[in-house]
């Protein structure tokens, strides 16, 4: 079985964030200031170019892959900022009608620039499901 590449690492958000033009910067830095709002915790590097908060133990259901995974996250992406919201996007179809311009596929929440959508869903986005998957993590724990 192969290997899982994006595990947590040392290396530097701050150097990582540096990579990219002013704009992508800048909301990669509000981002990270709500990630880590409601998370509580440090952002790590996981990989070599997702930011990530929390982490947990999982096994697969369909096979016999097991790792950890960040709680949240996101990647500065050429096309756009990829925000992972776990479980599942689409857990939150109120918060997204009212979000603004994005597109969705599973955990993944794509936005061109955070001009496009409401820094105030977005937040609250990024909170519930937060909370959401912490609750979830803990019972799938026990």
């Amino acid at each position: 079985m192969a290997e899982i590449k994006t595990k947590k690492n040392d290396a530097s958000v701050e150097v990582f964030l540096q990579t990219f033009s002013e704009e992508k910067r800048k909301d990669c830095e509000v981002v990270l200031k709500m990630m880590k709002q409601a998370s509580k915790e440090e952002p790590k590097m996981w990989g070599s170019s997702i930011v990530g908060f929390g982490s947990y133990h999982y096994k697969s259901e369909r096979s016999r892959q097991e790792g950890d995974w960040f709680i949240t996250g996101f990647s500065p992406r050429k096309a756009n900022l990829t925000l992972y919201i776990l479980p599942s996007i689409n857990s939150y179809p109120e918060l997204l009608k009212k979000l603004g311009k994005c597109k969705t596929s599973v955990s993944c929440l794509y936005i061109n620039k955070l001009a496009d959508v409401d820094t105030k869903v977005l937040k609250e986005l990024i909170d519930t499901a937060y909370k959401k998957m912490k609750e979830k993590v803990k019972i799938t724990s026990k």
